[in-house]
């Protein structure tokens, strides 16, 4: 395989130049290649031997890309922490292209582009590896995610709080078009290009809108059922994204951004990582509420397509998002009949809705209590609940098959980064072993079946990275 084989076209660049600036990566001094996705290699039809050449390295930095690539930096609008800021986009990020199957090819830490608002455009060792590890353990939860498909050390330092390492991240998307993008399109008056936007993400990630009397009324709800079913994925697992602002929020329902990320221990609602969410406003038990806001904002883009009368297109797109809370409510409670080994029809909603404040009141750690339960290890003030529980025959073979033994434990990932900082791999890839065949127990990995301390956890915060 050379680089001018590789197919990579440039879809997103050619259709829209008005989201899109033409820019080249950084040429890093001392590339190596420190993780690599063989798997999803072999999706894309890249030979993973030929990534670990310097030529496919330069793929990967997007140093040396097939003459069909036209890399750009996206741009976008968000709402971040609530604020509106009208230009955001990518400013130390590239979309290199759009493999054969559609889907692209995208760098972060590549440097800076026009869009890096004082930042340097580069990124650390540590949070590319940080994204690594959570995205492909989310994929093995089966949660739609962004995949990563390689960390390349730069050579270079990067100056945080201390100088770090340097890396680029590869990741892979269905698109990295987001509620965003709609917002910046809208933004510009030119209600052609917010058409054509909308028109590309329907054929894009959901072509069974071209069937709708008012297709665009139909996108708005395929993104809302997509996110409301994505959200309470999350939930179901105990992940807390840590930054989801509409930037965050992609319109193919994909988890996009694993800045400040990490996955909840003890079972609580107010939980909170990120060490910029002063507020709690993107805490674990406020990701459903938020995503509702975050779509609305989407709702407010679409009212030019969705009717010429302004007073119906917000009717419309009130009604619309009005289904959000109970499509959520619906993905939630069947995924815990799921983690509860419940048919899918059982009609105890008290069951199921009762279970997150007895696990707030006894301080359980969230993903291990599903397993103990299937064993018959009940916690002490669960006795009332387990004898409801038992009257249902729960199916404990389903609730193994639902519910993982092994997640990104935040002691076990920051143990990781910390040795991938000084140059060790082995506890990345140890860790990564665990959490991509999360469900099946295996005696030799106990310790990445265990909380981190008290200790730990209590002073434990995530940072964005850059």
């Amino acid at each position: 395989m050379t680089t001018s084989t590789v197919s990579l076209g440039s879809r997103f660049a050619t259709e829209f130049p008005e989201l899109a600036i033409g820019w080249q990566a950084e040429t890093p001094p001392r590339p190596t290649l420190l993780l690599l996705n063989e798997p999803l290699a072999h999706e894309l039809g890249l030979d993973a031997d030929w990534l670990r050449t310097p030529a496919g390295i330069g793929l990967l930095t997007g140093t040396t890309l097939p003459a069909s690539a036209t890399p750009v930096a996206q741009v976008y609008a968000g709402h971040q922490f609530g604020g509106l800021q009208p230009r955001l986009g990518d400013g130390r990020a590239l979309l290199l292209g759009e493999f054969a199957d559609g889907r692209d090819l995208h760098l972060k830490g590549s440097g800076r582009t026009p869009l890096a608002r004082g930042g340097d455009g580069r990124a650390a060792v540590g949070p590319m590896v940080r994204e690594y590890l959570i995205s492909e353990a989310m994929h093995a939860l089966g949660i739609p995610t962004t995949r990563a498909l390689a960390v390349v050390a730069t050579g270079a330092a990067v100056q945080r709080e201390t100088a770090l390492p340097g890396a680029v991240l590869a990741r892979v998307a269905a698109s990295h078009i987001r509620v965003g993008s709609f917002q910046y399109a809208a933004a510009t008056g030119d209600t052609g290009l917010l058409r054509r936007l909308a028109d590309h993400a329907i054929a894009r990630h959901h072509p069974g809108c071209v069937e709708a009397d008012n297709r665009y009324l139909a996108l708005f709800d395929a993104v809302l059922t997509a996110q409301a079913e994505l959200v309470a994925r999350w939930m179901l697992v105990g992940f807390v994204h840590g930054v989801l602002n509409t930037d965050n929020v992609t319109i193919s329902g994909e988890t996009i951004d694993y800045g400040p990320c990490a996955f909840m221990d003890t079972f609580d609602a107010a939980t909170v990582f990120s060490s910029i969410d002063s507020w709690g406003r993107y805490a674990y038990g406020n990701q459903p509420a938020i995503t509702g806001w975050n779509l609305a904002r989407f709702a407010e883009t679409l009212l030019p397509l969705l009717d010429e009368d302004s007073d119906t297109a917000i009717e419309l797109a009130t009604a619309a998002l009005g289904e959000f809370a109970p499509r959520y409510q619906t993905a939630w409670r069947t995924g815990m009949r799921a983690k509860l080994g419940l048919a899918h029809d059982n009609p105890d909603d008290a069951l199921v809705d009762e279970l997150p404040a007895l696990m707030t009141e006894h301080q359980v750690d969230y993903t291990s209590f599903f397993r103990g339960l299937a064993r018959g290890d009940i916690p002490l003030g669960y006795m009332e609940w387990v004898q409801r529980w038992r009257k249902h025959s729960p199916d404990t073979a389903a609730m193994n098959a639902a519910n993982p033994v092994y997640i990104p434990r935040n002691h076990l990932v920051e143990e990781a980064l910390a040795a991938a900082t000084a140059g060790d791999m082995a506890p990345a890839g140890a860790l990564l072993d665990a959490i991509t065949d999360p469900f099946t127990e295996r005696p030799d990995l106990q310790r990445y079946a265990l909380a981190g301390s008290a200790d730990f956890a209590a002073g434990y915060r995530t940072f964005c990275g850059t």
